[in-house]
């Protein structure tokens, strides 16, 4: 074969520099540093992937513990888990927060849920009748009612998130500790590395709010063998759990429901004759019908809950199953 490459010259003189390095440390890539070869801080996780598995199941959960505090079906995704330092993670927060700290054992160390304050103030505003505005400034502390809503909602988390961990590893959160500034979180070192999954709730129309979820990787590498040996979730599954996978999954299906107060029926000159300031009179029904994708559901009355117009059921209409 005479046709293969050679080096040019400059080539050749490129690869000779290089071999014999640079004098004075030229191009260098900075100071050398230590590194801890006994340590596992660069063996990649196995464990996160179940994590992520755990966060899809948990969304379900944040969603009925956040309705009956905004009083509205909240739309809740999470985003994969992510490594990072806690010293990282701190120099990013705000002055103010929810951060509540729980042992989550038997995973070693602790786990840290955070809360954003405008959420929880947008919360307290909803269940009390408001709209769950967005409050007009920034606040610096909870008021009373806003410190309990918070509490409250971060230990209804903690315990659903140790539900869902118990179907795989038995968990049990117990409350270490409440702050309201992540310098004062101990949930590890600086130069530690943490996971963060994030929980992304919109409640109400327009922008959402997060909840974060920190793990100590240490915590999580101590359950890494468990968590691990679980790399399927539709192993082993019976029908009696697939008819329970698939009717969680169909409940979750949005439909659209409205009713109808009244069909007032109007001539054609003097519908073309309305003008602003018209008025036309209609009679409201003693019952009016439910409507669910065009058909009808329920009958009900009209009537008055918490300040706002409701529809009180008072007969479900007869329903055909396939069989």
């Amino acid at each position: 074969m005479t046709d293969q490459p050679t080096l040019s010259g400059e080539e050749i003189s490129a690869l000779m520099s290089g071999a014999q390095g640079e004098p004075d440390g030229a191009g260098s890539s900075g100071a050398a540093r230590p590194f801890p070869f006994g340590g596992d801080a660069g063996r990649p996780m196995a464990v996160l992937p179940a994590v992520d598995r755990l966060n899809e199941r948990m969304v379900r959960r944040v969603r009925d513990l956040i309705e009956p505090f905004a009083r509205a079906k909240p739309n809740v995704t999470v985003e994969p888990t992510v490594v990072r330092s806690f010293g990282d993670w701190q120099a990013e927060q705000g002055e103010f927060a929810s951060l509540s700290l729980y042992s989550f054992k038997p995973m070693k160390g602790a786990i840290l849920i955070r809360i954003e304050p405008e959420f929880v103030s947008r919360l307290v505003d909803a269940y009390y009748g408001g709209t769950g505005a967005l409050p007009t400034r920034r606040a610096r502390e909870f008021t009373a009612t806003e410190e309990s809503v918070a509490s409250r909602l971060a230990d209804t988390l903690a315990a659903a998130l140790g539900q869902v961990w118990s179907e795989v590893v038995p968990a049990q959160p117990l409350l270490r500790s409440r702050e309201t500034h992540a310098g004062f979180a101990g949930l590890a070192k600086a130069e530690e590395a943490i996971a963060v999954s994030q929980f992304t709730i919109a409640p109400w129309p327009g922008q959402g709010a997060t909840i974060e979820i920190l793990y100590p990787v240490a915590g999580l590498r101590s359950l890494e063998h468990l968590l691990a040996a679980k790399p399927s979730d539709d192993v082993g599954l019976t029908g009696s759990d697939w008819r329970r996978r698939m009717g969680t999954a169909v409940g979750e299906v949005r439909i659209k429901a409205r009713t109808v107060l009244a069909r007032p029926e109007l001539p054609l000159s003097e519908l073309m004759q309305l003008r602003p300031g018209d008025v036309i009179p209609v009679s409201l029904p003693t019952h009016v019908p439910l409507l669910v994708e065009g058909r009808r559901f329920a009958i009900g009355t009209i009537g008055e809950h918490d300040g706002r117009a409701a529809l009180k059921i008072e007969k479900i209409e007869q329903r055909r199953f396939v069989s």
